[in-house]
């Protein structure tokens, strides 16, 4: 019942045509009842006292409501499938809303294969549920009645006769539907994993080539698929033990009619039209019985379904906007504020006490081993996560008090794993800002060193892209992700290892430009390479996510800590030059 009344909450504006179907279903349903009463007139009227008269009349309008009938049900068809397919376009688009709209920690909880299996195969249940389940539990219910009503005109003690195995079916019934509901979730839960295997295979496909590692993502797929086999095989097992007994009981009908119905005529206790209207109409009782268990079925399928998608519709949204907040109008300074803050993903601490401070134009490095921290600095800054304590100012206001659109439209980020959409070149470049002209896209693949590789390309910036860039190597990737970035001339600039991937030349040729921008920005650079940020401004050492070292380049050489054990890792030919300038370095009074 909850997951027909959340239904019902989303149907609004099309309600109306719904409600017109199932009336037009009720209404088509029980005009089925009219020819089997004309068919009984015709044979105790017209055959049996032999008044021809009414034959002809009698003929055409049992035509007439058979097309009437067939017109309105053309009708109620067209009005169930628009409703349907209504409701199922917009809680498609409430569930792609949510989803761009979620945390990280949301994403984590629902992988790619999970959330397509519900955007489409649960959808798809719903819109068969709205469509056609609805329709047939209508017309077999008035079906049912219409019937009933017309046996007890006719003769009460036979209608009851017939009617006396619904307590039976009503009992399998029951039984049907406690043995079937928790196999139809598990069965949702092995389609859930197989679409999460085949999705993660797909997306990896590059790994398990590299790997060769065919044969073990074959036996890993097979297992889920064989898993999702076998459950379906289990669940059909219980479907077929139970079909059976619903399909004798309402065949048992034939039998009653034929058996009770041939002593009724031959006592003359109905006439030969009525037994014909018995006998024609006893499909009707027996035909939404025997219907039960699919529909039983269908509606368990419709209920796990809708189970599915609410947990992703009614999901709280993890970081939203709050009440009064405000648009960035005007482009900030770029001065950006860290003051204790501390981050817990899954009760597991990520970052602790985090304090610095990022005057607006400098240029802040970040360095640490994997784990340390460092990109999750920028995940909350970009407010990807909500700080457990603590905040981040940007230009001495929090960032909570900005719309989450206009604050990451003033930063521009660039990632190590790259993503490029499925699209040209020139619009991977300019996605962050769609009315970018073709001379500014050119000058931010110039300043990304981007542009001769492009240019090199069979349509050179009208050239298409594959999925997640393939087709073009990782160092490429990278640039046009930095050109992306640039693009949006943004107040802030984060490269989380964005040149990871090109040579010593390309990154020093990189860092030229960015020292030269057109446009005034503070940048944060996250890097393994100390080359990238040897000139920062400012230079935060992480570690277990804190942060244990900062300074320049010289003063943290100097101290003779951890970066300084990564710079002798790292240029150990030029140790002997090193020491040279960090002696300088030390009688200016370390300045």
């Amino acid at each position: 019942m909850d997951q027909i009344i959340w239904l019902w909450n989303y149907m609004k504006g099309k309600r109306t045509l719904f409600v017109c179907g199932i009336i037009l279903t009720g209404i088509t349903a029980g005009i089925r009842v009219i020819n089997p009463m004309l068919g009984q007139r015709i044979i105790d009227d017209v055959v049996t006292l032999g008044n021809t008269d009414i034959l002809i009349p009698l003929l055409t309008t049992m035509m007439a409501v058979q097309m009437g009938r067939l017109g309105l049900r053309y009708l109620m068809i067209i009005l169930m499938e628009k409703s349907s397919t209504g409701v199922m376009t917009d809680i498609r688009k409430e569930m792609y809303k949510m989803v761009q709209w979620q945390d990280f920690r949301f994403l984590s909880r629902f992988p790619t294969g999970n959330l397509m299996t519900r955007m489409t195969q649960d959808l798809e249940m719903i819109r068969h549920s709205a469509a056609w389940i609805s329709y047939n539990i209508v017309d077999a219910i008035v079906l049912f009645i219409s019937t009933f009503i017309f046996y007890m005109f006719i003769n009460w003690q036979l209608a009851l006769c017939l009617v006396a195995v619904t307590p039976f079916i009503l009992y399998i019934s029951r039984r049907f539907v406690l043995r079937i509901r928790p196999r139809f979730r598990l069965l949702r839960q092995k389609l859930t994993d197989l679409g999460t295997a085949v999705t993660e295979n797909i997306d990896g496909n590059r790994v398990v080539k590299a790997f060769a590692r065919e044969e073990h993502e074959r036996e890993h797929f097979e297992k889920f698929n064989s898993d999702y086999r076998n459950t379906s095989c289990e669940n059909a097992l219980i479907v077929a033990k139970y079909h059976p007994l619903l399909e004798i009981a309402s065949q048992s009908l034939m039998v009653i009619m034929l058996a009770v119905g041939g002593i009724f005529l031959i006592r003359d206790l109905i006439t030969p039209g009525e037994y014909m209207a018995f006998s024609s109409l006893t499909w009707a009782l027996s035909a939404p019985m025997w219907m039960l268990g699919p529909l039983l079925a269908d509606l368990e399928r419709f209920s796990t379904a809708g189970k599915m998608i609410r947990e992703v519709t009614e999901a709280p949204r993890g970081i939203s906007d709050i009440s009064g907040a405000l648009e960035l109008s005007q482009r900030p300074c770029g001065k950006i504020e860290f003051r204790d803050v501390k981050l817990s993903i899954n009760g597991v601490s990520i970052l602790e006490d985090i304090n610095f401070t990022a005057e607006a134009g400098s240029t802040i490095g970040i360095l640490g081993s994997t784990g340390a921290g460092k990109t999750s600095i920028i995940n909350i800054l970009e407010r990807f996560y909500e700080p457990d304590w603590g905040s981040i100012l940007l230009d001495g206001e929090d960032i909570r008090r900005y719309t989450l659109s206009s604050l990451r439209r003033q930063i521009g980020l660039a990632m190590q794993d790259v993503f490029l959409f499925s699209e040209s070149v020139r619009g991977n470049i300019a996605y962050g800002n769609s009315d970018l002209d073709e001379e500014s896209v050119i000058k931010r693949a110039v300043q990304s060193d981007a542009d001769n590789f492009i240019r090199s390309m069979s349509d050179g910036y009208e050239t298409l892209v594959g999925e997640r860039g393939v087709g073009i190597s990782g160092g490429q990737r990278q640039r046009i992700a930095l050109a992306r970035a640039l693009a949006m001339k943004p107040a802030i600039l984060i490269l989380d290892d964005t040149t990871s991937a090109v040579d010593s030349e390309t990154e020093q040729y990189i860092q030229n430009e960015l020292k030269n921008l057109d446009f005034p920005c503070t940048k944060i650079i996250i890097a393994q390479r100390i080359s990238s940020f040897r000139g920062a401004d400012l230079i935060l050492v992480m570690d277990k996510g804190r942060i244990i070292e900062r300074g320049t380049h010289l003063q943290l050489i100097s101290a003779k800590g951890f970066y300084h054990n990564i710079w002798k890792l790292q240029y150990n030919a030029g140790l002997e030059a090193l020491d040279c300038g960090i002696q300088y370095f030390e009688q200016q009074g370390g300045q």
